[in-house]
């Protein structure tokens, strides 16, 4: 049966491509045409429960790891770490990384890539659990930077994006959202350094600190309005991804 088209079927033309020329460099001669194991990915990525890990989430983390392609040892491994890196993404569980980590390990050698290409790329896609490569790990430091590029926009880009993982976790209550919310905020803000790459930092570490404190300032005002409201409050755990 053929894949139900793309949302947005020019950039997941412009998408295809990229991952064809990719897949081109990586993978062993001989090995079957890139474009179909493409067009799976690209399906993952416009599934409707999506409102932020979507196609142009894709597509900006691509952008960003050009950008910062020569602070990388393997810029194609760290390339394929971003396409797999939410191709598995529930809002309501909570080991997204690892199952896309797994998809990564299964479809990979299908396709012809290397054991040791498709390790690193496994990899990478685990380290955006937590966005905490090692000191000297150049390709997470890559891949994490260009992960959370999108904390350090302009303002009112960010409040899309917040706005749009709202949406993602509509499901989970208000206070609840606010809490699990405010505490990933704490985390990020909590991190001595955000940003791994010079370029990165430079770009995004001031802005990104701005808008985190901002958000966080918001969601603890009204998690305290609502709280003025009711003398009752039933929360569980909700966990907002970054």
């Amino acid at each position: 049966m053929p894949s139900p088209p793309h949302p947005d079927t020019a950039l997941a033309a412009d998408l295809l491509a990229h991952w064809v020329a990719l897949l081109e460099r990586v993978r062993r001669p001989g090995s079957p045409p890139p474009a179909p194991f493409g067009d799976e990915l690209l399906r993952r990525w416009s599934e409707p429960q999506r409102r932020y890990h979507t196609l142009s989430h894709l597509a900006a983390v691509l952008a960003e790891v050009d950008r910062l392609a020569d602070q990388a040892d393997h810029p194609d491994a760290v390339r394929l770490a971003a396409w797999f890196h939410d191709a598995v993404y529930a809002p309501d569980r909570s080991e997204n990384e690892e199952r896309s980590a797994r998809l990564a390990e299964r479809v990979l050698p299908e396709a012809g890539v290397p054991a040791a290409v498709v390790a690193e790329t496994a990899r990478l896609v685990r380290l955006t659990t937590a966005h905490e490569p090692a000191d000297g790990d150049r390709n997470g430091a890559v891949l994490s930077d260009a992960d959370l590029a999108v904390l350090g926009g302009p303002e009112p880009a960010y409040a899309a994006y917040a706005a749009a993982v709202r949406e993602e976790y509509a499901f989970v209550p208000d206070p609840d959202f606010r809490a699990g919310r405010a505490e990933i905020l704490r985390q990020l803000l909590a991190q001595p350094r955000l940003y791994r790459t010079p370029a990165a930092r430079a770009a995004y570490a001031d802005r990104a600190r701005e808008n985190l404190t901002t958000e966080l300032a918001r969601l603890t005002a009204d998690d305290g309005a609502a709280q003025s409201d009711t003398t009752v409050s039933d929360t569980t755990d909700g966990g907002p991804a970054a």
